[in-house]
């Protein structure tokens, strides 16, 4: 479908009105779905389209982490305006953030906020639905052990797609089978965290007041040590959010020797 015309129809889909496209460029960034910034005579929004049968339920999934986030007053994301779905294609419409150069204070207060949502907490890790890690289904099932949740639900749907594609080997799968048991004794025992889940540079954004904006979440109540895990990837947050963060909240002793472990999740994502 014509970007132009997906705009037009999902508008009309979720408020009941029109709303005219003035001006329409395809943003970087979209590996998984094409993203649009839309001018309109209503505002200037975020449109993500992409095909309902190749991602069934991506963008519900995405509005309800995004709006989850926004309930915990703690980080900043884009409102969502809704999902509309017509025939093979799926719409997302998001606010538009207006980026500007980071206050002095950005990765401080960045730090700080995220151990705010960290303290969000759940009776079990998982979540009541599943969602998706980049373009691939994400199984939330409730666990209420971390070692279970950790090894059930994040490393081994990865470690079977992995050995069904021949990127991974026997070898590899017995290693795992070595670490499963080793988990109990390694993970800390905390309570379960709301975390964004997906928490690379490449979804932290600079808003209009200078100040960290995170978008494109892949939320569970899970361990908050596996998103500052994550931060350490492609290219790393600064010191200055990591020394906020243990200000607002000190992580458990041993924690950096665990970012490799909790990295194996992502890792197996991109292997996939």
């Amino acid at each position: 479908m014509n970007p132009a015309d997906a705009f037009r129809w999902a508008w009309e889909e979720i408020f009941h009105r029109s709303n005219e496209v003035q001006f329409l460029k395809s943003l970087g960034g979209g590996s998984i779905s094409a993203v649009y910034r839309i001018d309109s005579a209503e505002g200037v929004f975020v449109m993500k389209l992409n095909s309902v049968s190749r991602h069934p339920g991506l963008f519900d999934a995405e509005a309800q982490g995004l709006q989850l986030l926004a309930e915990t007053a703690t980080v900043r994301v884009p409102e969502v305006l809704g999902v509309a779905k017509f025939q093979q294609q799926q719409v997302l419409l998001l606010e538009w953030i207006e980026t500007a150069p980071a206050q002095k204070n950005f990765s401080a207060e960045l730090g700080s906020s995220l151990a705010a949502l960290h303290r969000h907490s759940a009776e079990r890790f998982g979540l009541a639905h599943h969602n998706h890690i980049g373009s691939l289904p994400q199984d939330n099932t409730q666990e209420q052990s971390l070692p279970l949740f950790f090894m059930q639900r994040r490393l081994e749907p990865q470690l079977r797609l992995a050995l069904r594609s021949g990127r991974l080997s026997l070898a590899d799968l017995r290693n795992f089978e070595r670490l499963y048991r080793r988990l109990e004794q390694w993970l800390p025992d905390e309570k379960p965290a709301l975390v964004h889940g997906d928490l690379w540079k490449g979804n932290v954004l600079t808003g209009p007041e200078g100040l960290a904006w995170l978008i494109d979440p892949a939320v569970a109540y899970s361990c908050r040590e596996a998103d500052l895990a994550m931060t350490r990837l492609f290219g790393g947050f600064d010191e200055a959010f990591y020394s906020s963060y243990h200000d607002a909240w000190p992580l458990e002793a041993g924690w950096e020797e665990r970012v490799d472990l909790w990295n194996l999740y992502p890792m197996l994502v991109h292997v996939n």
